[in-house]
């Protein structure tokens, strides 16, 4: 079984413990828009090859798993919590999905700060946390999202300056932080204080100028590398194939069996851009 998609139903009960132990090869499972409660189960973190986990618009309760980046599940694109009765913080290990590019989790109890590492998600597209108790400062590090195009924190408790780059620039619509009566800085028309402003403006130093020349070193010797051993690596790959029958007939198998597992993926996020452009024009 690849995908289970039971959403927009009147499910109840809790979530089914079954999927991650005797289920585990899905790439998509949605149960959004159901009356299912209770917690998230442990088990679903043991789900190797989701990309696409909907559980929104239900009545689930208790924290976000911990769990949900471990040695198996790091590799989902869109997580959609929202719309549930979710506590606690988000959690710190959440940032380790750096594949995800879509995380919703408006319309719950979450609490807490947002974790300060979130700008390690470099692929994120849609980030909503609207609708919480999230309360606090939002992290510089959101700054150095640059395919954000979707962002909503508002109805909030955040306080602060507002961080500024130019990706963020381009979302200039003030309902994005409305409902956060202390946050300040553009798109808003609160301004901020003078201290606000200037602890908010990293300053450059001859360190970071270091560090930034070292890694153009490591950049160049890297390419370098890989001009030379790339050329000799295919010969080397062509000839140890090619040269015996019974290697050729395993290399010709397993290049097809990674073209299937590719196409299936392929036509999973297929249908589910396909659900995702319904719901949106409903």
């Amino acid at each position: 079984m690849r995908s289970i998609d039971l959403s927009k139903n009147r499910l109840h009960g809790s979530l089914p413990s079954w999927i991650g132990v005797n289920v585990s090869s899905l790439f998509l499972l949605n149960l959004g828009s159901n009356n299912f409660k209770g917690i998230i189960p442990r088990h679903w973190c043991n789900l190797p090859l989701l990309q696409v986990l909907d559980l929104s618009n239900n009545n689930l309760w208790g924290e976000v798993p911990s769990c949900l980046y471990n040695c198996t599940l790091k590799y989902v694109l869109t997580m959609d919590l929202s719309r549930n009765k979710l506590s606690g913080e988000i959690p710190n290990d959440i940032t380790k999905l750096i594949h995800l590019f879509t995380l919703n989790l408006s319309r719950n109890d979450l609490v807490g700060t947002i974790p300060q590492n979130i700008g390690d998600m470099k692929q994120l597209e849609k980030l909503d946390l609207s609708y919480n108790h999230l309360s606090g400062r939002i992290p510089t590090s959101l700054a150095s999202l640059n395919f954000l195009t979707h962002l909503n924190m508002s109805f909030n408790h955040f306080s602060g300056q507002i961080p500024t780059s130019n990706e963020l620039q381009t979302l200039d619509d003030p309902s994005i932080y409305q409902g956060n009566p202390s946050l300040c800085g553009s798109p808003l028309q609160t301004k901020c204080s003078n201290d606000e402003s200037m602890n908010r403006n990293p300053i450059s130093t001859s360190d970071d100028d270091d560090n930034n020349n070292d890694n153009g070193s490591e950049m160049l010797g890297f390419y370098i590398g890989m001009s030379f051993g790339f050329p000799i690596g295919i010969n080397i790959l062509f000839f140890t194939i090619y040269t015996n029958e019974s290697r050729r007939r395993f290399y010709i198998r397993f290049i097809d069996a990674v073209s299937l597992n590719i196409l299936e993926k392929i036509g999973f996020l297929a249908i589910w851009l396909k659900r995702m452009r319904w719901r949106r024009s409903l």
